[in-house]
């Protein structure tokens, strides 16, 4: 199990450009709280860039994320991977045993909200994003309809963050990666 490996597999079911670059900036925040929080920062980050995988070809919640876990376990990754990737679907009511469960279900809708708020910007950067205007963001009912807002706010919680903080994070840990993610403000 190494990101190239990853990477591979995420490259081979997922075509679209905007899907794989939420799965970086999902694989980036996995990564920063597996950093900050003594934990194994590469089985983090692997869940992060696979955790949707296989939504381009499995987009309806009869099949994502559980036929990508399939795949998962029939290339023989470890099974808190493969759980972790299911517990991320709120559809399936799955408990959230491990922090790492935890992370990603809490990092994977925020990623989402960050990306549509630093694309609206002129600079297109996250680079200088303000938790203030994210939060602003988050109340425009109409704004990036598709983000859950409720699992961002749970999320922090099941992190025991305040939701400033958490935003904060996310930010930090998708700065790390801005140029690969087109967030840079490199128009």
């Amino acid at each position: 199990m190494n990101r190239s490996d990853a990477l591979e597999l995420l490259h081979e079911y997922t075509h679209s450009d905007s899907l794989r670059k939420h799965a970086y900036g999902v694989e980036a925040s996995m990564r920063w709280y597996a950093r900050h929080l003594g934990e194994e920062e590469e089985k983090w980050a692997i869940v992060g860039l696979l955790h949707d995988f296989d939504y381009e070809q499995n987009p309806d919640p009869a099949h994502h994320p559980e036929d990508g876990a399939r795949i998962l376990r029939e290339k023989g990754y470890p099974e808190d991977i493969t759980y972790c990737i299911l517990t991320h679907a709120e559809y399936l009511n799955l408990e959230r045993k491990s922090l790492m469960d935890k992370t990603l279900f809490a990092v994977d809708e925020l990623v989402g909200l960050l990306t549509a708020c630093a694309l609206v910007r002129p600079n297109k950067s996250i680079m200088d994003m303000e938790v203030s205007s994210v939060k602003k963001k988050m109340k425009t009912k109409g704004f990036a309809a598709a983000v859950r807002r409720e699992d961002i706010i749970a999320g922090a919680e099941s992190l025991s963050l305040p939701l400033e903080e958490h935003i904060t994070n996310v930010i930090a840990a998708m700065q790390e990666v801005a140029p690969v993610l087109g967030l840079d403000g490199a128009l």
